[in-house]
Formats: C-alpha cells, structure tokens, sequence
C-alpha cells in the first residue's frame, strides 16, 4: 500500500471510559473533519492505558469497545478511515523496542510531560519504564504508518519533536545504503527529463544556498510523482536533503484548537473533575446537570442582577446559541430580567439536540456488536499491511533481513 505519508494523518486515544462532549469539540469534530481530507488512522490506546495505570487492567478492553462506538456515532466513516486497536498491530511493540536501542535516556527525561505528569498523578507509581519511554511508544505509533501529519495541541507539539528527532536519527544512523547517490540519481531519471532538471535545480538551491522554499518546492514534487516507487521517494527525499534513504519521515504537528467546552463548573471538561457531559448521556440526566450547574454567584436572589462573563452557563451560550438568543441572556442577566433557569433552557435544547443523533446511532451500533468488532478487526488487519512494510523496510535498513 503506497499511499502518500504527507497526506496520512494518525491520532489516537486511550481507553479510559465513555468519552464526553470535550472530546466532542475538541477532538473528534475534528477527526471527521479530517477524514475527507486525509488517510486518517485512528485507534484506541490501549497499551498506553498501562503507562499510568497498569494494576487494573480489567476495563480496557470495555473501554476500547464503548470509545469506538462513540466514533463511530459521531460520524467517523470506517469507510473513510482506519480504526483500530494498538495493541492488536504489535509492529507497534517491535519498531517500540527498535527505536529504544537508539534513543538517548536523556531524550525521554527532557520530555515536558515527563515531570508535570508525575506532579499530577502522585497516587500512581510512576517510576516504570513504560512511564519513561511512552513518548517513544508515541513516536513508534506515529512512525510506524510514515505519518505525515499528527492533529496535536500546544501541549503536545513536544512529543511530535520527539518523534522528528528520533526519525532523524534512524536515518542518520541506517539510511546510508551501498551507492546511495547513485541509486538516487536513477531514481531522479525516472521521473522525466523535465522533473530531473527540476528537481536537480531544487536540490541545489536548497543544499548550496541553504533555500528553505526550494526545499519545500522539493517534497511537493516528490510527492506529486507516480511513476516512482515508495522506495525511490524517500531515496530523493534524502538525497534533496543532504543525507541517507529517508526510511522514517519526520512527522509534522498538525496544531488544533483547544477545546471550547468548559466542564459544568466553567473549568476544562474532564472526568477527574467530574464535571462532565457524557456524549450520549440520558436526556434527563443532561437535562437535571445543566439545570442544577452553578451560576454567578453574584445573583443569590432572582431580583440580583448578574454578570454573564462570571456565569459558566454564558460558556455554553456561546458555542451553542445564535446571537439573538445571546443578546438575550445577556441583557436578561444584567438587568434581572430573566432568572437562571431561564437562561440555562436555551443550552438545555441546544445540548439535547446535538447528543440526539448521536445516542441514536450509538443504539444501531450497540444493537450490533458483531457489527463494530467487524469493523475493527478489518481496521486492524488494514494497519498491520501498512505496519508490516514500514518494519520490512526497517529491518533491511538495520541489516536484519537481506536485500
């Protein structure tokens, strides 16, 4: 399977219970958004699930099940993309243990995430390998599919840096195979006479005057060639940049906006502050969280006037209600004209109508389980192909299988 690494997207999640509408806008729109764009890969977490919490093991695999059909009720097309379990494509585990014979220790210690998660999660024993070394657990799942793009936030940039410099260094370290320029230069030939000027142009401006926009001009011709192999690419990728074989391309953050969807009490929505909406959550309980969630404190009595901007209710006014309806519970906060039930009626509808279509089709999935293991194992089985040829590749570079 040859399909362009810079149009393939991978981004996954940890099986850590039924997801929330945070996850909602602040992943999974997204994800369907991407699906029509891109070859996305996506997939449940499940070893990772073990980096901070591997004495009970028990509910993973109900959670990997439940966030797939959470998924795939949101919109995301199996159709269109590549759903599957970690641990279900254990290449995962051996480019993992590959990769970890070249990474320095220090690497992982520099890590952002390394010591701020250890602060946060005091109660979990964290002083395990698999803590250590998850962000080159994270890189192998990236690298693994020569994943172009890697949806992130801000907090997350670092670990796709991570990824980059451990790509670099495998190929520092095995890209340079047996009459590498010239195999290069018959690659260039195969492209046309035309190309071959082109992209020998390029390759010049970028290596002898150091032109960073020839250097993008050069990976977009390259990947704008069908008539060269996979093989052939990276070897022009490489050669365009002044090293080896490109054999694991340096994956690119494809930055995301933070998520909108404050938690019941204004804060971020998550689970540890139990302060969530479950995506597909009953009607009566959404109905009976949103109608008992804290307003501004300000209006102790109906007659108080009120300050939206101190109101975790005006949070959910603005990502679900039109500018009529703002204006209006805007003006009925500050001047008493409304009281807080009123206000909160608007985001009650707003939120019952978005989970309706969503619980709906939850319940066609939940009606058919074969249906949603099926659709798994066919994701899983996809992956593997493309996690076969990346280790394939890896291993003849490592000069653990001839040519």
């Amino acid at each position: 399977m040859s399909i362009d690494g810079n149009r393939r997207v991978l981004s996954g999640m940890r099986p850590t219970g039924r997801l929330h509408l945070g996850h909602y806008h602040g992943v999974l729109k997204n994800w369907v958004e991407l699906q029509h764009e891109y070859q996305c890969f996506f997939f449940v977490a499940d070893w990772h699930a073990l980096t901070t919490g591997y004495e009970n093991t028990s509910g993973i695999a109900d959670s990997a099940f439940d966030i797939v059909v959470d998924w795939l009720s949101v919109g995301v097309n199996p159709g269109e993309a590549t759903i599957f379990v970690q641990s279900r494509v254990p290449e995962h585990a051996e480019l993992h243990l590959l990769l970890s014979m070249i990474t320095p220790l220090s690497w992982l210690e520099r890590v952002p995430t390394y010591k701020d998660q250890q602060e946060k999660l005091k109660e979990n024993d964290l002083s395990t390998y698999g803590f250590l070394g998850y962000p080159l657990l994270q890189a192998a799942d990236i690298l693994v599919y020569k994943a172009g793009n890697v949806p992130v936030g801000e907090d997350q940039v670092a670990h796709i840096e991570m990824a980059r410099e451990v790509a670099r260094r495998f190929n520092f370290l095995y890209g340079r195979e047996e009459g590498f320029e010239e195999k290069a230069e018959q690659a260039a030939r195969k492209m046309g006479k035309k190309n071959a000027s082109l992209y020998a142009g390029i390759r010049r401006a970028f290596q002898e005057e150091g032109d960073e926009e020839a250097l993008l001009k050069g990976r977009a011709l390259l990947s704008s060639q069908q008539n060269i192999s996979l093989s052939d690419r990276q070897r022009l990728m490489g050669y365009l940049e002044g090293g080896g074989k490109v054999i694991l391309p340096e994956p690119q953050a494809l930055l995301t906006k933070d998520s909108k969807m404050p938690g019941l009490d204004g804060e971020k929505m998550s689970k540890s502050y139990n302060n969530t909406i479950g995506l597909r959550e009953m009607p009566e309980e959404v109905t009976r969280k949103l109608r008992t969630m804290p307003t501004d404190p300000a209006r102790v009595r109906r007659t108080d006037p009120g300050d939206p901007t101190k109101c975790p209710v005006w949070k959910y006014h603005e990502i679900y209600s039109s500018e009529d309806v703002k204006s209006w519970a805007k003006e009925g906060c500050v001047t008493a004209g409304i009281g807080c039930l009123d206000c909160k009626q608007p985001v009650i509808d707003s939120v019952l109508k978005e989970q309706a279509p969503i619980r709906e089709r939850s319940e066609e999935f939940l009606g058919d389980r074969d249906a949603v293991f099926a659709i798994i194992d066919e994701g899983c089985e996809t992956a593997r192909d493309v996690a076969r040829e990346t280790l394939d590749d890896v291993r003849h570079a490592m000069k653990f299988l001839p040519r």
